[in-house]
């Protein structure tokens, strides 16, 4: 079937041989329809792509096309490995676990050998834009990459983050949640890209902990101090962060799945014609 004359949304599986992580990763592309020109399309880079699978993935972009209410848009789900702590994380820091070791790795398959794969697969050299999304670890995986490579990249979308990420274990008396979290610091030490966009979801029942014990659970505290920080860094609250807070929403594909039609819609929406039918 000719991708470019379908009518509803192609996914394809892929194995991607890759000589950096020493391993296949298996790799999901959700094509979108009707597409002519395929550097009309956007790019959207997905970590922990199996939850894509769980969430049926192509039924909620296929909704959305059908409803006129997203661009065109290829989106790569990326499965993850085994050693998932390791590849996903913050590239130029190691937690407190040591944990991370392979991000830098990781980051190096995206540009190296992910990007060229999908721009040869699709005879696409160019794209409107690039983006990149993810869940948990993969979330701030996918800010970590978008943060430190803001010339390629435009949206970044963090669902249910592990923003809390930190060198220091939380128990030492020294810890300091201001200085201590990897991701704020890096923000908040990092240059100002005024083309990025921030998409950031969390659900009230993500989690229980409540570390410095204020009423409100960590992911929400991270999440809400790290966007504190973008916007002390120049970001507009209202036109360049989007944050969704679902009640009730967990630590799940199912939460993520009811999240990410907004996250499409924010960063991809076709806004309403405002030409009407008028009733006589």
């Amino acid at each position: 079937m000719d991708k470019q004359q379908a009518t509803t949304v192609v996914v394809e599986h892929h194995v991607l041989k890759s000589a950096l992580l020493k391993r296949d990763v298996k790799i999901d592309t959700y094509f979108p329809p009707y597409i002519t020109d395929t550097a009309l399309m956007s790019l959207l880079l997905v970590n922990d792509g199996q939850d894509l699978v769980t969430m049926q993935f192509e039924n909620i972009l296929q909704e959305l096309y059908d409803a006129d209410a997203i661009a065109p848009l290829l989106c790569v789900g990326i499965h993850c490995s085994t050693d998932r702590k390791n590849e996903y994380g913050t590239a130029k820091i190691l937690d407190y676990k040591g944990r991370g070791a392979k991000a830098a790795l990781y980051t190096k398959f995206v540009f190296e050998e992910l990007l060229p794969f999908i721009r040869i697969t699709f005879h696409a050299p160019t794209f409107l834009e690039k983006s990149y999304a993810g869940f948990s670890l993969g979330g701030l995986s996918a800010l970590d990459i978008v943060w430190n490579n803001p010339q390629e990249f435009y949206k970044v979308g963090v669902f249910s983050g592990s923003l809390w990420w930190r060198d220091k274990d939380q128990d030492d008396a020294d810890f300091n949640e201001d200085t201590d979290r990897i991701m704020h610091r890096q923000i908040r030490e990092g240059n100002y890209a005024p083309w990025l966009r921030f998409f950031f979801e969390v659900g009230t029942q993500d989690e229980t902990a409540d570390r410095n014990n204020n009423g409100v659970i960590d992911s929400i505290d991270d999440a809400l101090s790290l966007i504190g920080d973008l916007v002390d860094k120049g970001y507009n609250r209202d036109t360049e962060i989007k944050y969704l807070e679902l009640e009730d929403g967990k630590h799940d594909v199912p939460t993520w799945a009811k999240a990410f039609p907004d996250f499409l819609k924010w960063g991809w929406g076709i806004e309403e014609s405002v030409n009407r039918e008028v009733e006589e």
